[in-house]
């Protein structure tokens, strides 16, 4: 083979970590001779001309390396290859070991690459409805919680412009994406969604009311959430890892992003496969045994 045929890979990691880069420095000598690796990053480092540089990134780490790395290679339509070197690995779906197994397969694109949506979250001022005070990218989700003085606060939520949909009061809201609907939105009782869907779901958290439950509307609708009454300390979240101080007045919008990102599937299992290892989902009964 030769050297320009090779598949080019970006490797993002936290270096810092002490496995992660010794997997690293063990994957280089596995990729010798079988990929090219043009660049190696810290998880928010690579630039967009590095990426587009690349057939694939390769993210060693958790679900939350992928979901912060996600933002950056959405931009460059790069796919995805997770090997999970934290505690579950929904998006990082290969071990160590598989993802050496499947390596040809996969720089030689014989396993599915998936395509998953994303959310743009903009936060207003009522004062001025024109302009941003934040805007952010979501993987997984957007949630809006009560914080210090962990009293219930209240919200408006409309979609597509119209009349209010509901009022919610209780501890807050997430509006999370498909890829997102087994994180936060599953802890608050919400569906579970294909990954590959284009859709939103919009679920309360422990809201006061019996008939306010989690709804999934379309993936080309707007939402806009008006903070009516909230606590000090309601702020909102993307993927837990970017967060704003919400005042009252304040209006979030999210709509879907222009651009999604690429995951490379394992072929050795599915989605619910992996519900089902990872957190136990569809298991039977324990029963007893004559």
């Amino acid at each position: 083979m030769r050297e320009a045929k090779l598949p080019r890979l970006a490797i993002f990691s936290h270096p810092e970590r002490q496995r992660v880069a010794e997997v690293i420095e063990e994957f280089r000598g596995f990729a010798k001779g079988k990929a090219k690796i043009i660049a190696t990053c810290g998880i928010k480092d690579c630039s967009a001309e590095v990426l587009k540089n690349c057939d694939f990134a390769v993210v060693f780490g958790g679900d939350g390396s992928i979901i912060s790395a996600a933002r950056n290679l959405s931009q460059a339509c790069v796919p995805i290859i997770g090997v999970n070197l934290g505690k579950l690995g929904f998006l990082a779906e290969f071990s160590v070991a598989e993802f050496k197994e499947f390596f040809i397969d996969i720089v030689s694109g014989k396993v599915p690459v998936e395509k998953r949506m994303l959310l743009r979250c903009k936060v207003f001022s009522s004062s001025n409805q024109s302009k941003e005070k934040f805007s952010s990218v979501a993987v997984n989700d957007v949630f809006i919680t009560t914080g210090p003085l962990h009293r219930m606060i209240e919200l408006t939520v409309a979609v597509d412009g119209r009349s209010a949909v509901g009022g919610l009061v209780g501890d807050g809201l997430i509006i999370a994406t498909p890829t997102g609907s087994t994180a936060y939105n599953l802890s608050a009782s919400g569906p579970i969604l294909t990954s590959s869907m284009q859709a939103m779901v919009i679920t309360p958290i422990c809201p006061h009311s019996l008939s306010f439950r989690p709804i999934v509307i379309s993936a080309d609708s707007t939402v806009e959430v008006f903070c009516v009454r909230i606590s000090s300390g309601t702020t909102i979240s993307i993927d837990g890892q970017d967060s704003l101080r919400l005042s009252v007045g304040d209006i979030v919008r999210v709509e879907r992003e222009k651009s999604d990102f690429l995951v490379v599937n394992n072929p050795s299992r599915t989605r619910w496969d992996t519900l089902a290892a990872k957190l136990g989902w569809a298991e039977t009964p324990k029963y007893e045994r004559d």
